[in-house]
């Protein structure tokens, strides 16, 4: 990756901030590295930063998931029987990076981190042009054990935000949230769903008083219609299973009109 290009935590954020300030959404879409192959994730990730994409959350393929639903479960396994590592990710990136404009966020486990080495894992992370990194099933007690290194590398450590979070635990979040505080809309699993829940405006406006960065819905938003629903009371979106599908079937139209959705809160016909 060119030395000239800057990445990192003050990337995502300004992009996202920029995005905002505009009158648009903060639009990110998930993907599985290695869903389709090794060789199909750099058109996929240039797709979708040319689409509109504000920035890209990129899922790292682990055996043993806590937070993905089925479909994302199943693109995990696709990629692990084509031998898709932390690693070949990251190597893949070194390489390819510069032709992705969109801010990059891995979601990973903090078992591959582990095996990687943490210190091995944030400098290669930095060195691939990762902006931001997701760990689910880091508590955030233990986030120590990775932060103050994420710091050095300006890398941003985002935090997730369940709904029976309590009033003081949103507030603990939102303070230590870096690129974007992630607000989960369900209680369950990552999923493709009918209708998205209503009542969330309260929720989300203690989320937004607490958070010093963007707030983005995330887990079961899968049309048109609830990306401009959820836009109204958060700074952006994140739709992960429907894109997994949607490139599954090749469906890149209707991944343009997901995206479109986002800008202005209005569909572009």
């Amino acid at each position: 990756m060119p030395k000239t290009m800057t990445h990192g935590r003050k990337y995502l954020e300004t992009t996202l901030n920029s995005t905002n300030k505009q009158g648009d959404k903060i639009f990110v879409p998930y993907v599985m590295a290695g869903d389709e192959g090794l060789e199909q994730l750099i058109p996929t990730l240039k797709f979708l930063s040319e689409s509109g994409a504000t920035a890209i959350e990129l899922g790292i393929p682990f055996s043993d998931p806590v937070a993905d639903g089925p479909t994302i479960q199943e693109a995990g396994k696709r990629a692990l029987e084509q031998n898709i590592t932390l690693n070949s990710v990251i190597q893949l990136l070194k390489q390819e990076r510069e032709q992705i404009v969109a801010p990059i966020i891995f979601m990973t486990y903090i078992n591959p981190i582990f095996k990687y080495g943490i210190e091995a894992f944030i400098q290669d992370a930095k060195e691939a042009g990762v902006d931001g990194l997701i760990i689910p099933d880091l508590p955030f007690e233990q986030q120590a054990l990775i932060s103050e290194k994420l710091n050095e590398a300006e890398i941003a450590l985002i935090q997730l935000v369940s709904l029976t979070s309590s009033h003081e635990r949103i507030k603990q979040l939102g303070e230590a949230s870096q690129g974007f505080t992630y607000a989960i809309t369900v209680n369950g699993i990552t999923g493709a769903r009918s209708k998205v829940s209503q009542n969330l405006a309260e929720h989300f406006q203690q989320l937004k008083d607490s958070s010093q960065v963007p707030v983005l819905a995330g887990f079961g938003i899968s049309t048109p219609e609830h990306v401009i629903q959820m836009s109204k009371i958060a700074d952006g979106v994140i739709v992960g299973s429907k894109i997994i599908e949607l490139l599954q079937q090749g469906d890149y139209d209707s991944i343009n009109r997901l995206i479109d959705a986002s800008k202005q809160n209005e569909p572009k016909a």
